[in-house]
């Protein structure tokens, strides 16, 4: 016997026979067990894999960057794939060393991954220089690369500055226009459009300048916003209009990798075959148990991670 993970989208009627804690979790895909018998072994290896591919910084102590990617890719259902752009020795109290990869040894792993296996959707984290960012785009562009995710690491959370004026203007000028959707905190959205963005008012032409940059879609985090909720802001441009996504504000330490793990998530929807409203939608909220569930856990001595897999096991 082995075990299926079916998509949470189940009939009501099969969600019924599920233990209660476990129906009740949005993205909970229940455990089917069946005898594999010839020809289900034949129509198995007939399927395919939705694929997200990321691109980002590698971090030892797995809470963020590549590892917290390739978590939420796998929890969310897709297989996740990955080029690795730094090396950091870092934990959940800080970074310690940061080793770079050459930009050529990036374009190739970019290359191996399209040249076999391909990406239905790519999630693109904390670049560290103008070259690096020109030559990420220039190999995406080479392979068709589509569906492309960028979360624009500017701020680390001290709120420090943490790339050069140069790689800021090249992501602009690079990356935004290949992107589907554009990721930045409200410090990374003030820095790229170089404006404070207070009040709703201020939100809605901030997101539609960033726009003009190319992407359609950009979702302004409000997570470092002051109140009792977490309210993001989507706009979308071809349609004009702003969406603003309430959600919890939870209180806890544990917020390590938060915004690796939501930028993955809307790839990994994307690539599932979601529209970019629902995938951030979806995003979101998988975000939310994430970090309420992580909440409950103690690791390290600092910052802890979101817990990835909170709908599989606690």
């Amino acid at each position: 016997r082995w075990h299926h993970l079916r998509h949470p989208d189940m009939d009501a009627k099969i969600r019924r026979k599920l233990p209660t804690n476990f129906s009740e979790e949005p993205f909970f895909r229940y455990i089917e067990k069946r005898t594999m018998t010839k020809q289900t072994m034949e129509q198995n290896q007939s399927r395919s894999y939705h694929k997200v591919l990321t691109i980002a910084g590698s971090d030892s102590g797995g809470g963020a960057g590549i590892q917290a990617d390739l978590k939420t890719i796998s929890a969310i259902g897709c297989y996740g794939m990955s080029v690795i752009t730094a090396l950091t020795a870092q934990n959940t109290q800080g970074v310690m060393g940061v080793h770079a990869v050459p930009p050529a040894f990036v374009a190739d792993q970019i290359s191996a991954v399209f040249t076999d296996i391909g990406a239905d959707a790519i999630k693109i984290g904390m670049l560290y220089s103008a070259e690096l960012i020109e030559t990420i785009a220039t190999r995406l562009q080479a392979h068709g690369a589509d569906n492309i995710v960028l979360d624009p690491v500017m701020v680390a959370q001290s709120g420090d500055r943490l790339v050069q004026d140069d790689a800021m203007d090249a992501m602009k000028k690079y990356l935004m226009p290949l992107a589907k959707v554009v990721t930045p905190n409200i410090p990374e959205a003030e820095l790229l459009i170089d404006d404070k963005l207070e009040g709703f008012d201020a939100i809605c032409r901030g997101a539609a300048k960033l726009a003009g940059y190319g992407s359609p879609n950009i979702l302004i985090k409000g997570g470092h916003a002051r109140g009792n909720d977490s309210t993001d802001f989507l706009y979308l441009a071809s349609e004009e209009r702003i969406k603003p996504l309430k959600g919890e504000r939870i209180d806890t330490r544990n917020n390590h990798g938060t915004g690796c793990t939501l930028s993955s998530a809307i790839a990994a929807y994307i690539a599932r075959g979601h529209d970019v409203e629902a995938a951030v939608e979806n995003a979101k909220s998988y975000i939310e148990h994430a970090i309420r569930a992580g909440a409950r856990y103690t690791i390290g001595q600092g910052h802890g991670p979101v817990h990835h897999f909170f709908q599989y096991w606690e």
